[in-house]
């Protein structure tokens, strides 16, 4: 969520320079293959590197002191948004993705509507890293095609109301989504050979009854028409993560990229199974982060057995790495598309959840694993959902020229770096969902919220006040002003776009 960055020719040569003078060499080396992790609603706080005495991830823990833990990791407040700017490494302003389509609330008035497919004009990261040689699949959780991606980019925009979905157990979308015209928008089309299971759909409950059905979507057979079944399929997190070693297996002699974006531990919250459910029901919760315990004992215990499960499959690709001699050529990035869901876990440390623009609802777990390249230890620099896509390219040598809004990390791999503690990071949400519409900063330990609608402040200092309590608008506005400044340059530089009823010039 930076301001705008082009990656110019001769940057590559700079890089590589930066690179010898900590040892070693990248582009003397062969291209590293790459695993991207993309956990669904996973908070800050459900991981026990983050602290969680409740929920259990050992394989994650184990690699998290192997690896460069972010403890201000961003993405935006929902998964469309977060997945546009991870694939593109653009903004939302400029994909026009501001949140989940169908969960929009209000009139044309008050929002700009927002887009579900990501257009060609903007390519996603497997494009350039498929024409640098690289053999990519794509698993899970897709999200950046609408269900009706023809009408949808057809119409005039801004569109005066949200975008629907089919309801569950309406599959007439299917024969139309597995034609050449609306294929271009899915895995095969964007730089990967194959697709398992990544439809428009942001969570796996296909069949009818949706979140209500027994299955929900995990458990077998899936009711997703982008998943062959096989005679072992069981549990769904289980086959996207045998797939993902499958394929490691079949292109372990060339760079490959593997894109697993778990469902989990998105709803529908269903037991991975009844021994696990028991082990949780009757394990002690945390009183300070108010996980497992209270009125919501029952569904937080199911929700711990699906991060539990997908723990368990992280743990099995690591064994996998290092059964096959893999692991020392493998970047691996593992983080969150959004901050928890209220109604499955908790965290009393910070404010907000899913759907809010409060830490609580964007900071999320991330860490950067790569044997020899990435010095093992947590850093406080904040990063953004934008600086992932730089970052492959930099590890992959591709000399990207299109526009990114981020930032590549390589500079941290080693140390800490004195201008990504000062550089401002970005969002803006001009639709509406849990809040009104709102332009942010965060810079240094200060994070500043615009609303649109009524131009109304908010400034919390993060270091003193993770849990944005109190709001220094008015007792610091020298602050606040500064702040509210580069905001709106940033806005009025980039021509950001600002829903009709806001009362903002600019």
């Amino acid at each position: 969520m930076f301001g705008t960055m082009l990656l110019k020719k001769g940057s590559f040569y700079i890089l590589s320079l930066f690179l010898m003078s900590f040892g070693f060499n990248w582009a003397q080396e062969k291209r590293p293959n790459i695993i991207f992790v993309l956990v669904d609603d996973l908070g800050y706080a459900d991981v026990g590197f983050n602290g969680s005495t409740y929920f259990e991830t050992p394989a994650l823990d184990a690699l998290a002191k192997e690896s460069l833990v972010f403890d201000n990791a961003y993405m935006y407040p929902t998964c469309s948004p977060s997945r546009a700017a991870l694939f593109t490494g653009k903004q939302s302003f400029r994909t026009g993705v501001y949140t989940v389509p169908v969960l929009e609330k209000g009139d044309a008035q008050e929002n700009i509507f927002s887009r579900w497919t990501v257009g060609k004009e903007h390519p996603i990261y497997a494009e350039p890293l498929a024409a640098a040689g690289y053999k990519s699949i794509h698993l899970g959780k897709w999200h950046i095609v609408g269900p009706y991606p023809e009408k949808e980019l057809a119409m005039d925009w801004p569109i005066q109301q949200k975008l629907n979905q089919p309801r569950p157990g309406d599959f007439t979308w299917v024969e139309n989504h597995k034609t050449p015209a609306v294929k271009k928008y899915y895995p095969e089309g964007r730089g990967f050979i194959k697709n398992v299971g990544g439809t428009f759909r942001g969570d796996p409950a296909l069949e009818e009854g949706g979140y209500k059905s027994e299955r929900g979507g995990y458990r077998a057979p899936f009711s997703n028409p982008f998943i062959s079944p096989k005679p072992d399929d069981e549990w769904l997190t289980d086959r996207l993560a045998s797939d993902a070693i499958e394929f490691m297996n079949n292109h372990k002699n060339a760079p490959f990229l593997v894109n697993l974006h778990f469902y989990a531990v998105h709803r529908p919250i269903k037991n991975r199974n009844d021994e696990l459910f028991d082990k949780y029901m009757n394990k002690a919760g945390d009183p300070i982060t108010g996980q497992g315990i209270g009125k919501n004992k029952k569904r937080m215990a199911s929700y711990a057995t699906m991060v539990q499960s997908m723990d368990e499959n992280i743990g099995r690709i690591m064994a996998y790495l290092k059964k096959n001699n893999l692991e020392e050529n493998t970047l691996i990035i593992i983080t969150s598309d959004n901050g928890y869901h209220s109604i499955a876990s908790e965290n009393l440390n910070l404010r907000g959840s899913k759907g809010e623009i409060y830490e609580g609802g964007i900071k999320v777990p991330a860490l950067i694993h790569w044997p020899g390249k990435v010095k093992a230890r947590r850093t406080k620099i904040p990063i953004s959902v934008t600086d992932y896509f730089p970052t492959l390219m930099d590890v992959a040598h591709v000399d990207y020229t299109g526009q990114l809004d981020g930032n590549s990390l390589t500079p941290l791999f080693q140390k800490d770096k004195k201008n990504f503690k000062k550089r401002p990071l970005f969002w803006h949400l001009a639709s509406q969902y849990k809040h009104g519409t709102c332009s942010v900063i965060r810079k240094d330990k200060y994070k500043l919220i615009q609303f649109l609608a009524d131009g109304r402040l908010e400034l919390y200092d993060l270091q003193k006040d993770p849990r944005e309590a109190n709001n220094l608008a008015k007792e610091q506005p020298k602050t606040a002003k500064a702040l509210l400044d580069e905001l709106v340059a940033w806005r009025k530089i980039n021509r950001v776009p600002l829903p009709p009823n806001s009362s903002l010039s600019k």
